[in-house]
C-alpha cells in the first residue's frame, strides 16, 4: 500500500509515472534483504545513478550518524560512486564493497554510504551484512523500487510504527525530482500527514514498541534531471529536512539526519583536460524544485510506513505496522 492508494496526495505537483526516485531517467535502486532466524533483520540498499561523476551536494540537519565520502563531495561537488544505505555497524563493509567493484586497478573511489540504527529488531553487533549482499543489491537494481521492510530499511522503526524504505517523485517545469528515504526516527504523538495530527489520533490503537527507546535517524537522497550545479544540489538536499519536519521529525540529539542530492543533467564531468560545456537552472526558477523535494520527502516517508509490515526480531521485540484504514480514519477525524 502507498499513500495514493488511500487518496493521500501531498502538494499540488504531479508525481512521475512510478512516483519514485527512479522516475529520474537512468536511476536504479536495488535491495538485499536479510531476515534470518529470530534476530537478523537488516540489509543493504543501493541507488545507482546512470553514470558518474555527477554534480552533487549534501546537508547535515543533525550529525549523530554517518554518510561517508562527503568531504570530497563538498570539495569537488561530485558524486563519483553509487550510493549505499545500510545499518550503522555495516557502513564499512558496504563502503569497501562499493570501492572494490571497479574493474580498473587504478580506480580511485570515496563511496557515499549512509546508515540508520536497526538494533531494536536486529542483532546489529553480529554484523551479518557482507560484500556478497552488496553485490546482490546491485544485481537486483531496477526502476521498480521496493518499499518498507526491504534492504537497508528492513529493521527500521519510524514514529513508533514499522519503518523502512520509501520513495516518491514530482514533475516540475518539464523536469523530475525523486526522493528516497530510509526512515528510522520519530515519536508517535508528533506524526503528521498533510499537516494533520494523525499520530495523536491513532495513539495506542497501534501498539508502540516495548521497551520504548529513542529512535533517531533518516537518510534522504534526492535525484533530479534538472541541470543543477553543486551549490544548488546542496540547497536541494537541505530542503529534504523540511519534508522530514512536516511529518514530525525534530532532528533530535540522538538523530542522524543526513541528506544528499545529485543531478543527472550535466555529463562528461571526468574529462581530463579542456573545457566542459555546462547547463545551469536559473536560481530564479529553483524554488518550485524546493517545494517538490519537500512534498516528495513527506510522501516517501508515508509510503515507507504504509508499505512496511509488522515485524518481530531480536529478543522478541515487535514493531507494528501503520494500518492504512486507521490512517484514513484519523485523516477524516482531523
Amino acid at each position: 500500500m502507498r499513500a495514493r492508494d488511500l487518496e493521500i496526495a501531498i502538494g499540488a505537483d504531479e508525481p512521475g509515472p512510478r512516483n519514485a526516485i527512479s522516475d529520474v531517467d537512468g536511476v536504479l535502486v536495488g535491495h538485499s534483504t536479510l531476515i534470518e532466524g529470530d534476530d537478523v533483520r537488516t540489509g543493504v540498499t543501493v541507488i545507482v545513478p546512470p553514470e558518474t561523476p555527477l554534480f552533487a551536494g549534501c546537508h547535515r540537519l543533525n550529525g549523530n550518524g554517518e554518510l561517508t565520502g562527503l568531504e570530497w563531495v563538498r570539495e569537488s561537488g561530485l558524486l563519483t560512486t553509487p550510493i549505499g544505505i545500510t545499518n550503522t555497524f555495516s557502513v564499512g563493509v558496504v563502503r569497501d564493497a562499493i570501492a572494490a567493484r571497479s574493474s580498473d586497478e587504478d580506480a580511485w573511489s570515496l563511496p557515499v554510504v549512509g546508515e540508520t540504527f536497526d538494533g531494536f529488531l536486529n542483532d546489529i553487533r553480529a554484523q551479518r551484512v557482507t560484500a556478497e549482499h552488496v553485490e546482490a543489491a546491485f544485481a537486483a537494481a531496477s526502476a521498480e523500487v521496493g518499499e518498507g521492510n526491504v534492504g537497508g530499511g528492513t529493521g527500521m522503526v519510524c514514529h513508533e510504527f514499522k519503518g523502512g524504505i520509501g520513495t516518491a517523485s514530482r514533475t516540475v517545469n518539464g523536469h523530475v525530482v525523486g526522493v528516497l528515504v530510509q526512515a528510522n526516527y520519530g515519536r508517535r504523538h508528533r506524526f503528521r500527514v498533510d499537516g494533520l495530527p494523525v499520530g495523536e489520533l491513532i495513539g495506542d490503537r497501534v501498539p508502540t514498541p516495548e521497551p520504548r527507546e529513542e529512535w533517531g535517524s533518516i537518510i534522504g537522497v534526492a535525484a533530479t534531471d534538472a541541470p543543477l550545479l553543486p551549490h544548488q544540489c546542496d540547497r536541494l538536499a537541505q530542503r529534504i529536512g523540511l519534508g522530514v519536519a512536516r511529518v514530525g521529525g525534530t532532528a533530535a540529539h540522538t538523530s542522524g539526519d543526513l541528506f544528499f542530492a545529485f543531478s543527472t543533467a550535466n555529463r562528461g564531468l571526468d574529462a581530463a583536460r579542456g573545457e566542459i560545456a555546462l547547463q545551469m537552472l536559473s536560481d530564479g526558477e529553483i524554488t518550485p524544485f524546493y517545494a517538490a523535494v519537500i512534498d516528495a520527502t513527506e510522501e516517501a516517508i508515508v509510503n515507507a510506513l504504509l508499505a512496511a509490515e509488522t515485524m518481530t526480531g531480536r529478543d522478541g521485540h515487535t514493531v507494528h505496522a501503520l494500518d492504512g484504514e486507521l490512517l484514513q480514519e484519523a485523516l477524516r477525524r482531523a
